[in-house]
């Protein structure tokens, strides 16, 4: 408990002591019990009335706290001492939880600082140096023991298992390599190893995360702006409209001016719009910690508003829409020799290149043989077996199949392997879409959003990637700039306009779209100009990211409605004159109440129809005709 909530809930039990107090010394007619009331009051009202006063005197603006203190002052004036007391009770209540209600909101966001490590273990020469994670530089090692969280970004040293839950939100540990990158802030499940420094402390993942969920935190939606822009003139209206109620209803209605101050003292509480004032933020608070426990990071509550009106989104497609690598499609052998598979395999296992990688996966389950390859520059790998001179790599120009051509047409890389320049097999690559990524266009689909795929690569990988995933339309070979012009188009089109991408060259269309989404594990430049991140290159958690805009909008509007029906109800029952002080309490400030509850509802995560997992290239749609 922090020590803002801490204070607000012991105001609140002092206030509620005193007022017990007061109320048992007023029915055995003790003189005294104004004093506690008073007590009660100055305990439970002291911080907001402080607070008014500051906004008032610094900013020249009004308040409902101002609002809440006048009128329990008003109260005890007229002898309504308990009325007064108990007004003051529950605004502090009120209050409490609206503190409590920020404070759990931002629970994720504590975890998360919690999280980060201080120290590090540096590693010199043969001994191991406790020392603060701020002094490490680029190129020391660390050791990181079993269960301890790595204290920054780097290179691992050996293999081990990684919980990666705080960065991406994902509660599946995952097994990581020699050389593959390893984040500050996550746990080391496996055995120890040793980590190579790679960023600065300021510089981490973990450290951009922490920047953005702050400045989203401090960033207020539109709505929410919007009810405090028109707070300070709503508390104008009420202070004017308390005396004159009073007097109009005196001088002309002919009440007697106790009753008249009465009812003026039940407008100044009821008219308040404190129900109001709490619609938006609370609500939005929470849905900012929901995304980040999903690895949703949202740079502002404006992005979720701009989200429930979504009306068309463009996809880079390298690396969001597909997996950023390529994968074997499409294998044909024109030989019934078993040696064929076994020899592309051990052809290819000694290449570095991402196709030889793609190919030696397809191949993963044969047996490699002894032969020593060749690597030809723009050619591919050449090799002599038994006699013969093996060549793979791209058909040459005089190689003419009907395959190669059909394959060629659908946008996916050819190539071929011959024996004495007779050809023997021929494979296709492409780089196939993500796991589920269909399932997420759909979705979009089914919302009458329009999907557009936006891709430097050609119209032929373009369109059959388009075709299987079922894109509303897309655009092939497009430069920075291009992309930049078709959001603009976009933009003038629809209501509210999103770009998805990771990298250098998406920035400019992300940051020129209403909505900017950018991979997690994309550039630093996309991340920079972006207004929500996808921690894990998960497109699933977009389909997420939406159902929880769509609900926080729902709950806000309720909010609203709710309050302004309240307010409405209430004086009308004052002017009726059934509506005594304290009803008029419990109906304002219960209202208050469940409003910051129902925004609390967004704090619950929500089910999630598409589950995201690893699939290997055997099981894409898209892998044909193996052969």
């Amino acid at each position: 408990m922090s020590k803002e909530e801490r204070m607000a809930f012991l105001s609140t039990l002092f206030c509620l002591g005193l007022l017990i107090i007061g109320k048992l010394s007023m029915l055995l007619n003790q003189p005294i019990y104004p004093l506690f009331f008073i007590a009660a009051i100055i305990s439970g009202g002291w911080k907001q009335t402080y607070e008014g006063i500051n906004e008032l005197i610094h900013d020249k603006t009004l308040n409902v706290d101002l609002l809440m203190a006048l009128a329990a002052i008003g109260a005890c004036l007229i002898g309504n001492w308990f009325e007064g007391a108990m007004l003051t009770f529950i605004f502090c209540l009120s209050g409490a939880l609206e503190e409590y209600a920020t404070n759990k909101s931002t629970k994720e966001i504590t975890a998360l600082l919690n999280a980060a490590p201080n120290e590090a273990v540096k590693i010199v020469g043969e001994q191991h140096i406790v020392v603060p994670v701020k002094e490490l530089t680029i190129g020391d090692n660390v050791f990181v023991a079993k269960g301890a969280a790595i204290p920054i970004d780097g290179l691992m040293q050996s293999r081990s298992s990684i919980d990666e839950a705080a960065i991406t939100g994902e509660s599946i540990p995952v097994e990581k390599n020699i050389g593959d990158e390893a984040f500050g802030g996550t746990i080391n499940l496996g055995q120890a190893f040793t980590l190579k420094v790679t960023k600065m402390s300021e510089d981490t993942l973990f450290a951009q995360i922490l920047r953005l969920v702050e400045n989203a935190q401090s960033e207020q939606s539109a709505t929410a702006t919007f009810i405090e822009r028109i707070e300070n003139v709503y508390v104008k209206i009420v202070l004017i409209a308390v005396p004159l109620m009073i007097l109009f209803t005196h001088l002309i209605l002919g009440w007697p001016f106790t009753e008249s101050f009465y009812r003026g003292m039940v407008l100044l509480v009821v008219a308040s719009p404190c129900a109001l004032v709490a619609s938006a933020t609370p609500a939005t608070l929470a849905a900012i910690s929901n995304g980040a426990k999903k690895g949703i990071l949202f740079k502002s509550g404006k992005t979720l508003e701009k989200l429930a009106d979504l009306r068309a989104v463009s996809f880079d497609k390298t690396g969001t829409l597909t997996q950023g690598k390529p994968r074997v499609t499409d294998y044909q052998t024109f030989s019934d020799d078993s040696l064929i598979p076994q020899l592309l395999f051990s052809m290819e296992r000694q290449s570095n290149h991402p196709i030889a990688k793609a190919i030696t996966q397809f191949f993963n389950r044969e047996e490699s043989i002894p032969v020593e390859i060749n690597e030809i520059a723009g050619a591919g790998l050449e090799a002599v077996y038994e006699d013969q001179i093996w060549k793979l790599g791209k058909p040459s120009a005089s190689m003419s199949h009907p395959l190669v051509s059909k394959w060629r047409e659908e946008g996916k890389t050819v190539i071929s392997l011959t024996c004495d320049d007779r050809l023997i097999a021929l494979l296709a690559l492409m780089d196939l879409p993500k796991p589920y990524t269909k399932e997420v266009i759909d979705y979009f689909s089914e919302q009458h959003i329009q999907t557009t795929m936006l891709t430097g690569d050609n119209l032929g990988a373009a369109s059959f990637v388009s075709q299987q995933l079922g894109l509303t339309e897309f655009h092939g070979e497009c430069l920075p700039a291009d992309k930049t012009e078709l959001v603009k188009q976009q933009q003038k089109k629809f209501t509210v306009n999103a770009m998805v991408g990771d990298g250098i060259n998406d920035a400019p269309a992300l940051a020129t779209a209403d909505i900017g989404i950018a991979m997690g594990e994309g550039t630093d430049v996309a991340m920079e100009v972006s207004d929500m991140v996808l921690m894990k290159n998960d497109l699933t958690k977009l389909v997420y990211s939406h159902r929880l805009a769509k609900k926080m909008k729902r709950i806000v509007r309720q909010n609203i409605l709710f309050s302004l029906l309240v307010i409405v109800l209430l004086i009308s029952s004052n002017f009726l004159q059934f509506l005594t002080l304290p009803l008029g309490v419990i109906g304002h400030e219960g209202s208050t109440i469940l409003v910051i509850l129902n925004g609390l509802r967004m704090l619950i995560p929500l089910k999630e129809p598409i589950q995201s997992r690893e699939m290997d290239c055997q099981d894409c749609p898209l892998h044909q005709n193996i052969h």
